[in-house]
C-alpha cells in the first residue's frame, strides 16, 4: 500500500504520454498539493512552479515559481542600492581624474566664489548708477512738484523704468547668492568626499583671506 501513490502517478504519467505522445506535458501541483499531469497548465499553477516533460516523461525545464510581493520588493530594493553604487562609483571617478587632493578643490572652490563675488560686485556698481540716475529725476520731479507744476509723463516714466531696472537687478544678486550658496555645499561635500578617497585631509580653509585670495588667483 505503500508504493500505491508512485504507481497511481506513474499509470497517471503513462496515460498522460500515451494521450499526447507529440505534445508538450506538464507537471505541477494543484491547490491541494497533488501532482498533476497534463497538457496544459492553469495560471494558479504556473504561479507555483511547474516542470516541462519531454515525450519520455524526463523533465525538460523546470519554471521556478513567481516571485511573491515581497521578493519583488526586495530585489527592487537590491537593484536600487547596486545602481545607487554604481553612480557613486562613477562619480568617484570623475572626482579623481578633476582633483588629486582635497586642496586642489578648495582652490577651485576660491575660484568660483571669487568670480562671483566680483560679478554681485557688478551689479551692486550697476544699482549705485541707478540710484544716483533715480535720485536726480526724482529731484526734478520734486521741484516740480514744488512749483505747483505738473510732472511730464516722460519723466514719470523714466523714473519708474529705473526703479524697474533696480528691482531686476537686486533679483539677479538674490538668485546669485543662492546659486553662491549652491555651489558652496556642492564643493563641501566633493571636498568631504575627496578626504575619504584620498585619505588626506586639506589644508588650506573654504573662505580664504584676501591675501590668500590673491595668492590663488595668481
Amino acid at each position: 500500500m505503500k508504493h500505491l501513490p508512485q504507481l497511481a502517478i506513474a499509470a497517471l504519467l503513462c496515460t498522460a504520454l500515451g494521450t499526447a505522445q507529440a505534445g508538450t506535458m506538464y507537471r505541477y501541483k494543484d491547490d491541494n498539493g497533488r501532482t498533476v499531469i497534463s497538457n496544459t497548465v492553469p495560471s494558479d499553477a504556473s504561479r507555483r512552479g511547474y516542470q516541462i516533460l519531454n515525450s519520455q516523461g524526463r523533465v525538460e525545464k523546470t519554471v521556478d515559481p513567481a516571485p511573491t510581493d515581497e521578493e519583488i520588493a526586495k530585489r527592487a530594493k537590491q537593484q536600487q542600492q547596486e545602481q545607487r553604487a554604481e553612480s557613486q562609483r562613477e562619480a568617484d571617478a570623475q572626482l579623481l581624474r578633476t582633483y588629486s587632493h582635497p586642496d586642489d578643490a578648495v582652490r577651485a572652490l576660491r575660484r568660483k566664489l571669487q568670480e562671483l563675488q566680483s560679478l554681485v560686485q557688478l551689479k551692486r556698481g550697476n544699482i549705485a548708477v541707478l540710484d544716483s540716475q533715480l535720485q536726480e529725476q526724482q529731484s526734478k520731479a520734486a521741484d516740480l512738484e514744488r512749483a505747483g507744476r505738473d510732472v511730464p509723463e516722460n519723466l514719470t516714466t523714466r523714473i519708474e523704468r529705473l526703479q524697474s531696472q533696480k528691482r531686476d537687478i537686486e533679483q539677479e544678486i538674490r538668485q546669485q547668492n543662492m546659486e553662491t550658496d549652491r555651489i558652496r555645499r556642492t564643493f563641501e561635500n566633493k571636498i568631504e568626499r575627496l578626504e575619504t578617497l584620498t585619505g588626506e585631509k586639506r589644508s588650506l580653509e573654504l573662505t580664504p583671506s584676501d591675501t590668500a585670495a590673491n595668492t590663488d588667483a595668481q
